[in-house]
């Protein structure tokens, strides 16, 4: 794995925020860890800014909750922070979501925000080339 302990610490700073934001089904506090202009891709057509951000999360159903690993970090430039995780969202009545997730960090003042988030879901089939 290559990653910094510093790069470590800003993703986990702010997916915190995130994940206690998902867990407690509050749209607005997670759409506000984007940028204005966020790229967003989860599970659904993309959107671009913090409203979409904010509906697709109210879509949600509720008791959905999101557990995290960062398997890999990068810092592709000053101010930015590129990572790639695992996530797994529980729900109360189907089974566990598991997905890839690759967020890019953008520092902003004295924070850091989410300006691109790109989910994943890869097939448990045969592996290819």
């Amino acid at each position: 794995m290559t990653s910094s302990t510093d790069d470590k610490g800003i993703l986990s700073g702010v997916l915190d925020r995130w994940k206690a934001a998902v867990d407690a089904h509050q749209p607005e506090r997670v759409a506000a860890l984007f940028t204005e202009d966020a790229l967003f891709q989860g599970l659904h057509p993309y959107s671009v800014g913090r409203q979409g951000v904010a509906e697709y999360y109210d879509s949600q159903p509720l008791g959905l909750k999101a557990e995290y690993r960062i398997l890999e970090t990068r810092r592709p430039a000053d101010g930015l922070v590129l990572g790639y995780l695992d996530v797994d969202f529980t729900f109360t009545d189907r089974p566990t979501l598991a997905v890839k997730l690759a967020v890019l960090l953008t520092r902003a003042g004295d924070d850091w925000y989410i300006s691109h988030y790109q989910v994943s879901r890869l097939d448990e089939g045969p592996q290819r080339a």
